[in-house]
């Protein structure tokens, strides 16, 4: 048992850490054919990881990376692959922008009201692509992009001074919300504050191990995206478990913008960071579906997206931060794939001398019999 503990072990993380290796060496060959230093980049991001100021920023972005991260790591756990995480969070940020800025309630109630705004918006938006895959057999994949494409749509509508919009400036903004519904961060003096929802995004980690490993939920969840028709056969229901894993990875999207939405901007503008959602699939695979690995990942990539622009005042571009973050997923895919391979032929091996081995303890007892039987 120990054995099959430190194969399952190695075989987990052997694929992060040949993604890494690979690249970074291939981001060092790039630097190399370009006529620059292959390894002080690296040392200038290192560098900036030691200043307590670089690594609030880090520690908040990565709470919106993780979020994201876990959101997509559900859809992944049951073999599903919910690509529109961006329009989702998007969406439900700028909703509960919009419900913090016209409601006025208690922080008791006001801040507990703009999470779960954020969250049956995200809910809902995945829904749609759920409801369309259980019921006519639509692609989540191709459901879940064109819904992006819509909340684009719909978020710049609700932007019309006409409809919810405030301009600021040239900026377009959903209004200043009201303090009552501002999280509380954690000073740290001239290092700046952390986001009180980092705090949330821990609890969503632990959550999400528990639910998953510890219910009846999770093992359906993981039994249906293992084998639709083994759990089908055990008794679940796989469409409801197609709906309920979008409905809860679009609910837990939804709360990926809500860290630096209640702590830091208090609106949602032009300004409000996009893209989160696609950095949180190459997240999600850099850490296999896993909270603790997962967050290691978000860590890896808020330090890459924090650390790199300090690199364009030693005559290195900080683009090269994002051509290793492509890599990276690249080589994830590639270098899990391997193992999963080379983990089967293991296994079959173990397997075909296992049998062997009863085979020939086979052959001896009935051996023995027959001399016995003389």
């Amino acid at each position: 048992m120990k054995k099959f503990d430190k194969e399952r072990l190695l075989l987990a993380v052997a694929g992060p850490v040949i993604a890494l290796v690979v690249a970074v060496a291939l981001t060092s060959v790039v630097l190399i054919s370009s006529g620059k230093n292959p390894i002080e980049p690296y040392t200038i991001m290192f560098e900036q990881a030691s200043f307590s100021d670089i690594q609030v920023l880090i520690i908040n972005q990565a709470s919106l990376y993780y979020i994201a991260a876990l959101a997509v790591a559900i859809g992944f756990r049951m073999n599903l692959f919910n690509i529109g995480v961006d329009g989702q969070y998007q969406l439900a940020a700028m909703m509960a922008a919009i419900v913090g800025a016209h409601v006025a309630l208690p922080a008791a109630f006001q801040i507990p009201l703009l999470l779960l705004t954020a969250v049956f918006t995200g809910a809902f938006w995945a829904g749609i692509a759920g409801v369309l895959k259980v019921t006519r057999g639509v692609s989540e994949v191709v459901a879940t992009i064109m819904l992006n494409a819509i909340a684009t749509s719909v978020i710049a509508y609700l932007w019309l001074p006409s409809v919810f919009g405030v301009k600021v400036g040239n900026n377009s903004t959903t209004g200043e919300m009201h303090a009552s519904g501002w999280v509380p961060g954690f000073d740290l003096g001239a290092a700046g504050e952390i986001y009180g929802l980092v705090v949330l995004a821990a609890l969503l980690g632990i959550g999400y191990w528990i639910v998953l490993n510890r219910t009846r939920f999770g093992f359906d969840l993981r039994a249906s995206g293992a084998s639709e028709t083994a759990a089908a056969a055990s008794g679940v229901n796989p469409k409801r478990m197609v709906l309920t894993a979008m409905l809860v990875s679009g609910g837990m999207a939804g709360l990926a913008g809500l860290p630096i939405l209640l702590g830091a901007t208090h609106t949602f503008s032009l300004n409000f960071p996009t893209g989160i959602g696609f950095l949180g699939i190459g997240i999600a695979l850099l850490g296999r579906n896993s909270p603790v690995g997962i967050a290691f990942a978000a860590l890896l990539w808020a330090w890459l997206d924090k650390a790199s622009p300090e690199l364009d005042f030693h005559g290195y571009d900080k683009e090269i931060a994002v051509i290793m973050q492509g890599l990276i997923v690249i080589a994830v895919v590639v270098s899990y794939e391997a193992v999963r391979e080379w983990g089967l032929r293991r296994q079959q091996r173990r397997v075909g001398a296992e049998l062997a081995a009863g085979h020939v303890l086979g052959a001896a007892n009935n051996t023995e019999k027959e001399v016995a039987g003389r």
